[in-house]
């Protein structure tokens, strides 16, 4: 089968759905092939027993992603929780200082210490975050910070704004910044972001892109440094003279021949993954409705109730989603174990109300991330092959997780019409025309 349109993008998840539309939004035709049967990638929902699952404690905080659906006019129902948090220090909890209430009461700091925690997040939610993006967590952190104590608990928020377990990865700027938009208030999406992804194909479908679910890509064909057809293994041939790989770094790689001569070797080489176990929990309700939030100040988890704000079941069941960041060598048991000794002390007795619990033992959070040791920054165009581009979460330019999906989206088309213009210049110059 042999099909001609102006834009390929291969994978449907954020970042693909949304370079669809922004092609198609350009007077382009669209198509997007998708491997799997549904559309979403990693933020598709999976509805259990009346309770909406995502992969993994997902929020939507106020940055480009949020920004982005917005401008493309998506509802993104749901509502923002309350920032009350405890801390999980030596398996005990203790009242996180999350305002000023919290700040004087809590035990985990001392006058001074207290005094230090409010002073650094002023110095957070003030500071321009791109300065620091040649500088790890850890350095920022120990040139703005004394006490032991805020220490840990800054980096256990910037855990949870990263998903990165160790601060010497990161660099500091990006982190701060997503720092910055969650003090803002995250947005907990209601039946999950399934329901976004919804609206992202709906919207995309409007527009005229076309989709090919259950449909593998093979291979782009470059011949002569040029984006030519994409081929699918079911052998249906696509004519086109853009292409979007809206896929993992590692996967970019193998669709494209000789792709070790080009960009796209250096951006899969340096690529860092980071990955998160999840157990999510619905209960009939909680033993403890006070305690809804914690971060792990000494143990590398966070837990959030997120029916706290958003409408995650259509029984009234609670749905619970706990996350433990992963270092190199991941013990499943291990994590499982650890996630259900923080829900244990958050809510005792929440075996007896389970409705049902979905566990992710090792679930990719990014395939890359704008760490210390990067070379470059990917994207958006592969220099040396006319017409193809990337994006993806791993595409940062500086932005964390579904801001960077978004963003690489919005990068790879701009560059792409951007190109065309000057050509379309170039042509008429050489004709007289202008």
């Amino acid at each position: 089968m042999m099909q001609k349109v102006d834009v390929v993008v291969v994978g449907g998840g954020i970042a693909g759905l949304t370079a669809a539309i922004y092609a198609a939004k350009a007077g382009k035709q669209t198509v997007v092939i998708e491997k799997q049967s549904r559309l979403g990638g990693r933020a598709v929902s999976n509805k259990k027993k009346g309770a909406y699952f995502n992969l993994g404690a997902h929020s939507l905080y106020q940055g480009d992603a949020y920004a982005t659906l917005r401008e493309l006019g998506l509802t993104l129902q749901g509502k923002r929780p309350s920032s009350f948090a405890y801390g999980v220090w030596k398996g005990k909890l203790s009242t996180l200082p999350s305002d000023m209430k919290s700040l004087f009461t809590t035990p985990l700091l001392s006058w001074k210490g207290k005094m230090e925690f409010a002073s650094c997040l002023m110095k957070v939610k003030k500071a321009d975050t791109r300065q620091f993006d040649r500088i790890s967590i850890r350095e920022w952190v120990e040139g703005n910070m004394r006490d032991p104590m805020v220490r840990n608990i800054f980096y256990s928020l910037f855990r949870a704004a990263s998903y990165v377990v160790g601060p010497d990865l990161p660099a500091a700027g990006p982190v701060l910044k997503q720092l910055q938009n969650a003090l803002k208030g995250a947005l907990y999406l209601d039946r999950g972001w399934g329901e976004l992804i919804e609206e992202l194909r709906t919207k995309a479908s409007d527009l005229g892109v076309r989709f090919l679910t259950n449909t593998k890509v093979s291979a782009i064909d470059t011949h002569g440094g040029i984006v030519r057809q994409v081929l699918c293994a079911d052998g249906t041939k696509i004519d086109t003279q853009h292409v979007i790989l809206a896929t993992a770094p590692s996967i970019a790689n193998e669709l494209v021949p000789c792709a070790e001569e080009t960009a796209l070797h250096t951006w899969k080489e340096q690529a860092i993954e980071v990955t998160a176990a999840c157990l999510d929990v619905a209960l009939k309700r909680l033993p403890e409705p006070k305690q809804q939030f914690a971060y792990g100040i000494d143990q590398t988890v966070l837990l959030s109730n997120y029916s706290r704000a958003a409408y995650l079941s259509d029984d009234g069941a609670q749905v619970i989603s706990l996350i433990k960041y992963q270092g190199k060598e991941p013990d499943p048991d291990k994590d499982l174990q650890e996630l259900e000794g923080v829900l244990d002390l958050m809510q005792p007795g929440w075996r007896e109300q389970l409705v049902v619990k979905q566990y992710l033992p090792k679930m990719t959070v990014c395939h890359d991330f704008l760490h210390m040791k990067r070379l470059e920054n990917p994207g958006p165009a592969v220099p040396e092959i006319q017409g193809l581009y990337v994006a993806g979460e791993w595409a940062s330019h500086g932005e964390v997780l579904a801001d960077a999906a978004t963003a690489s989206a919005k990068r790879a088309i701009q560059h792409m019409l951007f190109l065309e213009g000057k050509e379309r210049n170039a042509f008429y110059e050489h004709r007289g025309v202008i």
